[in-house]
């Protein structure tokens, strides 16, 4: 069974349906991945992601859970799926990305990049292959080589010295990834990342040498870091014009579901971003008619469902008044059910950018979406 099946494209786009195979499960693309970081998406039961959500992989993170709960603790459960429950596929990134954003306790080296621990100040190292091991000791089905994200905006000459740095990281990660074994008995990918910030000569390197090393899925990094987005669409349309069409496509971190639906028309099959969790709990819901403001008074005696054509429990049942009571008196359920809608929402949209793919007309329902979706009610 091939780990990427790509199974069509779009007539008038470079959108593209296809379906990945893991230990753990198929996963139907473009698909988005909700983030869960401590081994948890927050606020959300691994129940709500199956069944009302339809989540096919979540995301955990490394650089989290081996600082808490730590390895000894996943090894002694068997793994992530065995700790938290989830039976579906598992993606893990490296740790790159959370110690670029501790930049006032790292120190990057060749060797790695040394960082205090922001739990107890505790110092620790990340190489390339000790986090490919952590990442095997975790269990995801699919593991990010360890990468060094570039701050924005940054020089050329730094942007361009941390891509070969990343690049020289990422033959230490396959060289210790193919050497090593899975832990629990099931087969774990590694995807390399493309850096090079906004500079194009340097993103069209940094894709032709990640495409060279012919894994089984390739990741954009370094955008959705602060660049303006008509850069992050030329970045991504550069890149995914290199990296090569039978392998899945990656962009991390993006975005918002405008961004989406324009990167899945560039060839992106898999996203994730904390976004829909992270917005919904200050009360920004994503709806198939637009964003609500939850806070805003308009919603106070609006005792319709958030999202009647959405589907899904939590966006049907539960009336805009309810979630704003619940919002502003900050009670938990609130953040819970605000959550729970905002990725069915996300889940929701890609799943029809694939059925429009698959039909042939996604471009036209993308150029009639977009605004739809991004106007505030």
């Amino acid at each position: 069974m091939p780990f990427f099946e790509l199974q069509t494209q779009d007539p008038q786009s470079k959108a593209r349906a296809g379906k990945i195979t893991t230990a753990h499960g198929e996963i139907l693309t473009p698909i988005f991945m909700p983030v869960g970081t401590a081994g948890t998406v927050k606020a959300v039961h691994q129940r709500e992601l199956t069944d009302d959500i339809q989540a096919q992989i979540i995301l955990g993170n490394t650089y989290h859970l081996y600082l808490r709960p730590g390895l000894d603790i996943l090894e002694k459960a068997g793994g992530l799926h065995q700790f938290n429950g989830w039976e579906r596929p598992i993606l893990t990134d490296s740790g790159g990305y959370q110690v670029y954003s501790l930049a006032g306790t790292r120190k990057i080296k060749e060797e790695g990049v040394t960082f205090a621990s922001h739990i107890d100040g505790s110092k620790h190292l990340f190489t390339p292959e000790n986090v490919m091991e952590i990442q095997r000791s975790i269990g995801a089905d699919i593991i990010m080589a360890f990468d060094e994200c570039p701050p924005y905006p940054c020089d050329y000459e730094y942007a361009r010295t941390s891509m070969d740095m990343t690049h020289r990281w990422l033959k230490r990660c396959c060289d210790h990834f193919d050497k090593t074994s899975p832990k629990y008995g099931y087969s774990q990918v590694l995807f390399p990342i493309v850096q090079g910030s906004v500079y194009k000569d340097l993103r069209q390197k940094s894709a032709e040498f990640i495409a060279s090393m012919n894994r089984e899925g390739n990741a954009i990094g370094g955008l959705s870091v602060g660049e303006p987005h008509e850069e992050m669409y030329e970045t991504t349309e550069l890149v995914c014009a290199i990296l090569p069409s039978d392998k899945p496509r990656y962009l991390m971190g993006v975005g918002t579901p405008e961004n989406i639906l324009e990167c899945i028309a560039l060839g992106v099959d898999m996203f994730d971003c904390v976004m829909p969790t992270r917005n919904a709990r200050n009360g920004m819901l994503f709806t198939t008619q637009g964003i609500l403001n939850m806070r805003n008074k308009k919603w106070e005696a609006d005792f319709s469902p958030i999202d009647a054509e959405l589907g899904g429990y939590a966006s049907t049942f539960y009336s805009k008044a309810y979630i704003r009571h619940l919002l502003k008196s900050k009670e938990i359920l609130g953040a819970q059910i605000a959550s729970i809608h905002n990725l069915t929402f996300y889940l929701w949209l890609v799943d029809e950018a694939r059925k429009h793919i698959l039909a042939g007309d996604f471009r036209a329902w993308k150029n009639k979406m977009i605004p739809q979706l991004m106007q505030r009610l």
